[in-house]
Formats: C-alpha cells, structure tokens, sequence
C-alpha cells in the first residue's frame, strides 16, 4: 500500500496517517518529492496511524507530496560467506567501492529467540593474546564480555588487537570475527581498515561501519544486522564466531534520541525505560546451540560517561553479561598498554573454560595468586602515602614490587604481542617468584614444586 497522507516529521520520525494493517518493525520505502528514496521501519503502529523513522533522515521531507508504500515485512540482510573480508555501512550497503555480494540467504535482522533449554553451557577457552584477559579474566566460547572504557582510552586498539589475534586453541575450527562500530569518526574507522589491511587480519572481518556523521537512526539497526551475519555464519557455516561492538553508549545515545522524538516518559538520565530490554536483546544473541558446531561469542565496549560505572549503560550491561573488562585511567597515564585493572574485572565463565585440557593445570591457581597478592599490593601503596616506604617490613615491600613490576611486566604488552597462555602463566610465575614461598598460600604445593622457577633451576 502507498501512502501520501503524512501528517507530521518531528526528527527522525515521520508520522503518517490513515494506514491499514500495518505492523511494528514493517519496513518502508520512503520517495521525497523530488524523487529521492528513502528507507524506514515502523516504530509504533496504531489503529489507523504510524510512525516511522527514516534511516537516512527526514531532511527533504514535506508531508505534501512525500510517498509512503508499506512493504508488509521486516527488515532483511542478504548473507553469505562472501561477506568475510568486506566492509559495510551501518545499513548494510557495501562501504568498500566493491559490489553487492551475491546472496545465499535473506534473513530477519531481529534475529529469532534462542531456545533457552537448546543452550549449551560455554565450557571452551579463546585466547586473545592479552595476558589480563587470558590469565585473570578467561574469555569463553559462547560467553559475552563487555569492555567498559572512557573517553580518550585506547579502547579502539585493544578491540583491533583482539579482532586479529582471538583463536581457538587445539582443533582446526573456522574461526571468523564480526566487527561493528557505531557513531565512530572518519578517522576512527580509517584506523580499523588499515590495521586489518595491515595485519591481514581483514580476510576473516565483516565489518559494519557506521560513522558518527551517519544518520543517527542507523546505529540502531548496525548491531543487529552484525548479530544476524554472526548467527548465520555460526549457526548455518557452522563457524565460531567473536562479535566485537563498538562503542555501545552511541547506540543508548541513539535510542535516547528516538525516545525524545517520540515523547515517552524517560527512565534514569533520560534513556527510555526499556533500556535493559533492548540492550538484553542484544547481548543474549550469544551463545552456542545444542548440536550446531558454531558459537557466538561477544566482546561489546562501551565507553562510561564520566567514567562513571554506576551510569545506567555499564549497570545494565553489567546485569545482562557475564562480568566485565574495565579499563583504568590511571594506568593510562602510566603509559600501560592495555591499561586493564585487574581488580574491579571479572569472567564469570572463566573456571568453565581453565584448566587441563584446556588451557593448563595451574591456571586457577596463578590467577588468584596474582590477583590476591596484586591486590594486597595496591593497599600497601595507600598506606606509603601515609606512612613513607620506610615504615614497610621486608615483606610488605616485595608485595609493593610485585604491583609495579605487575603492572609493568604483565598488564603492560606491545599493541602487536600476541602472548600464547603459556607464556602469559610463565610471566605470571616469574612475578610470583618475587614473594616468599611461604605467602604463595592459594597455590597447590604440587604447583609450585612443577612450576615454580627457583625449582625449575633445580631441575636444570
């Protein structure tokens, strides 16, 4: 059906009346009155009105001579295989000066519910080279593990750096990386390119990418179109999947912004109450299926406003995902690349997927070492503020030695080092070795005798 009865253009959206069986999410073809094509999505349909947001804006709207014409179903991506190695534009439109790819399938970008009793438990390690992340926080098959930053934080290179170095260890797996970045800079999104050109890493990419000048409309359905290229490529190829998002506050800015435009009642610092509904919708498209050999795994990143973790984007996320990466300021400015603190993270999932077999025996017990004496550590340096480093006994000093050299030698890595989790739990046992045997007091006997340097000299 054609419309030419619009009523109203307020922002983004577009109201159009007198409509006949329209449903919520039907996609429109919009025509201006100078010909330009537009395309939108049912926001809200109601007895005999909708209202639609356009995706590339209302500018050259009037509600004389504008056409409408319903389409009668939702939004579709064209997937296929082909699609690793491109770049596309947060509508799914090629971004890289190639031609469309030829589809294999069309699918719903809303994706479809995940049985929850189809779900399998996430049980299998990834290894991204970032020892913080390997060793102290374990991502997982399956997982979903947000990254909470802030402005001006090198959170862009840790996801380029994860993009190329993630694997799966052990078996000979497809293994594929969706990337999706919303409301990003020019310069921002010239970053991504070159550094997957560079590394080579662009051949097992499908990126979406929608830039900051873009309509801000866009970056509502960029994360959706990336979820439903990931579920194809895992659930249908049969391939393991890593979905990194970037930056996840430009999609709640955008939801914000639609909310405004529609008059809802808003929710906490203005985003609409159903906030957490639309990012769980999101976030639970990872997982893996009972019987399909491909999983999802998510890595979103989203930068804290003020760095302030309690603001409604990082709380929600943190009640949907299954812990957090944080980044710190302060080890930023101590020149720590990646500068993750250790403390205030967490892999929930991570005893899931340690361990023989998996990554190494040790591997529980020299994380909570690490974190328990790193923490212990980062007291002791409260209390030299206090008190001076000459107030410390022997032993509260190589606790302070350890932090630093922590820091230093295990949180810090070149932005091109991909540590294998070998040498991630060797680094580990070399700091540990700094402290007297008698405080290794969360590590296995057994452990230390196999592994400890001071025996491992012995032995030679």
């Amino acid at each position: 059906m054609e419309y030419k009865s619009i009523i109203g253009v307020s922002g983004p959206l577009m109201v159009v009346d007198k409509v006949k069986n329209v449903c919520y999410n039907e996609v429109v073809e919009i025509e201006t009155s100078t010909g330009e094509r537009k395309t939108g999505q049912v926001l809200d349909a109601m007895l005999d009105k909708a209202v639609v947001q356009v995706f590339e804006g209302t500018s050259g709207l009037d509600t004389k001579n504008t056409k409408a014409r319903f389409l009668g179903e939702t939004m579709h991506i064209a997937v296929s295989q082909d699609m690793l190695g491109r770049i596309f534009d947060g509508a799914g439109r090629p971004r890289d000066k190639m031609p469309e790819i030829v589809p294999e399938d069309r699918l719903d970008i809303n994706g479809y519910p995940m049985n929850p009793t189809a779900r399998e438990f996430p049980r299998e390690f990834i290894q991204t080279g970032i020892s913080a992340i390997d060793c102290m926080n374990t991502l997982v098959r399956g997982q979903k593990l947000p990254i909470f930053s802030g402005a001006g934080l090198p959170h862009n290179e840790l996801a380029a750096q994860i993009a190329r170095q993630a694997k799966v260890l052990g078996k000979e797996e497809e293994f594929a990386v969706v990337f999706a970045a919303m409301g990003i800079t020019a310069g921002e999104s010239s970053f991504f390119r070159k550094d997957f050109e560079r590394t080579g890493a662009l051949e097992r990419i499908v990126s979406f990418i929608n830039l900051a000048d873009d309509p801000t409309i866009e970056r509502i359905i960029t994360p959706r179109l990336a979820l439903t290229t990931a579920e194809y490529l895992a659930f249908e190829k049969g391939m393991n999947v890593l979905v990194i998002m970037t930056d996840f506050t430009n999609y709640c800015e955008a939801l914000r912004e639609i909310s405004s435009a529609r008059e809802e009642v808003p929710g906490r610092r203005g985003y609409p109450g159903y906030l957490y509904t639309d990012l769980s919708m999101s976030y639970e498209r990872a997982g893996r299926i009972r019987g399909k050999k491909g999983t999802i795994t998510q890595i979103p990143i989203l930068t804290m406003p003020g760095d302030d973790i309690t603001h409604p984007i990082p709380d929600l996320t943190g009640y949907i995902t299954e812990g957090q990466i944080v980044l710190s300021r302060q080890l930023h400015r101590k020149g720590i690349y990646p500068p993750i603190d250790v403390l205030p993270c967490l892999s929930r999932l991570m005893n899931q997927g340690i361990g023989p077999g998996k990554t190494r025996e040790d591997h529980k017990d020299v994380s909570n070492q690490l974190y328990a004496a790193y923490a212990e550590g980062r007291d002791l340096r409260d209390l030299v503020a206090v008190v001076g480093e000459e107030a410390l006994t022997e032993r509260d000093q190589k606790f302070l030695e350890f932090a630093e050299r922590f820091e230093s030698e295990f949180t810090n890595q070149d932005p091109d080092e991909d540590r294998t989790i070998e040498e991630t739990l060797s680094i580990g046992w070399d700091l540990l070795s700094v402290l007297p045997e008698r405080d290794l007091k969360r590590v296995s006997p057994k452990w230390i005798e196999k592994y400890h340097p001071k025996n491992k000299k012995k032995e030679q």
